[in-house]
């Protein structure tokens, strides 16, 4: 039985065609495209062949096969809420957020089954035997030292799982209701006590000020009192001082006036009616006045007077 030209093409058509399509297979199959930050750890015939990083990679189809997707990007884990006893003894209830990141992709596929339930449970263990180590107003002031010794435990003890903890979050601390109020009740009487003593600076700073508002005052008055009178006097003596400089022109002026013919004709004038008004003083202050005849005379009165004058000008007491 022969077959014609037709069905022997259409035969090797088919044949390629099929060829093609399973080596399109094979093809698709062997050729893996990894994504940014993931890992794909390849076994062959079960056993551990290599691991691939992101990029273009190709396998053998039926051969190799991907076992696990692992990703390199930090992972946020919740923390399940758990209680913890203090070094005081007491109860408190703390929950966290943990980030980690796989380093080792070959260790965190055969070195545990599954490293975030591991992690998870080391970091809930690490957290109890560290509030453990500390008392309850320790918890509250010093979670960033608690948090890093967190870390620091838990990254030794999951080396051997390739995970690299990066930082522990606690997120909140829960202790019981009675401790609560009582620190409720101690925080209300530091807020008293702190209310208290600042009210008291406060009127201790109010009477300093006032003190010192005094003193400056009284120094102030004191030396405005000690300026007025020093003006006062330095006046008073400026004023001496001006009268006798016009006390000394005027005796200056009348003893040069005095020095003239016409000088001494006035002086004698000036002194007889000094000389009348004297005694005219006298007559009328005085009830009984003895005078001799003569010096009643008004004449007599003033010959006296020129006399006197004339005494004067001879003595050589009054010369310059």
């Amino acid at each position: 039985m022969f077959m014609d030209n037709g069905s022997l093409l259409g035969l090797l058509f088919n044949f390629w065609t099929g060829l093609a399509v399973i080596a399109i297979l094979l093809l698709k199959t062997s050729i893996k495209m990894v994504p940014q930050n993931t890992a794909y750890v390849i076994e062959r015939f079960g056993k551990y062949n290599a691991t691939k990083v992101a990029g273009l990679n190709f396998i053998i189809p039926f051969i190799d096969k991907v076992a696990y997707y692992r990703t390199l990007k930090e992972q946020a884990i919740d923390v399940p809420s758990q209680s913890a006893i203090t070094k005081d003894n007491i109860g408190l209830t703390v929950d966290g957020v943990l980030y980690l990141k796989v380093i080792d992709p070959y260790k965190a596929s055969y070195g545990i089954e599954d490293y975030v339930f591991g992690v998870t449970q080391l970091a809930q263990t690490t957290m109890r035997s560290e509030i453990g180590k500390i008392d309850l107003d320790k918890t509250f002031e010093e979670r960033d030292t608690l948090n890093v010794a967190i870390v620091n435990a838990i990254n030794e003890a999951s080396a051997p799982w390739g995970v690299q903890v990066l930082r522990y979050e606690i997120k909140d601390i829960e202790p019981p209701r009675s401790v609560l109020e009582a620190m409720e009740r101690q925080m209300k009487a530091e807020r008293d006590k702190r209310a208290t003593i600042l009210e008291s600076e406060g009127e201790r700073q109010s009477a300093i000020n006032v003190a010192e508002g005094n003193k400056q005052a009284k120094v102030l008055a004191a030396e405005a009192d000690k300026a007025e009178q020093i003006l006062k006097a330095e006046g008073e003596a400026r004023a001496i001082e001006m009268i006798a400089d016009a006390k000394a022109k005027a005796l200056h002026t009348v003893g040069e006036a005095a020095a003239t013919h016409q000088g001494q004709k006035a002086v004698q004038l000036d002194l007889a009616t000094l000389a009348i008004e004297a005694k005219r003083a006298i007559a009328k202050d005085s009830t009984v006045v003895l005078m001799d005849g003569k010096s009643s005379e008004a004449g007599s009165t003033v010959a006296e007077a020129v006399a006197i004058v004339s005494a004067m000008n001879q003595s050589k007491a009054f010369d310059a």
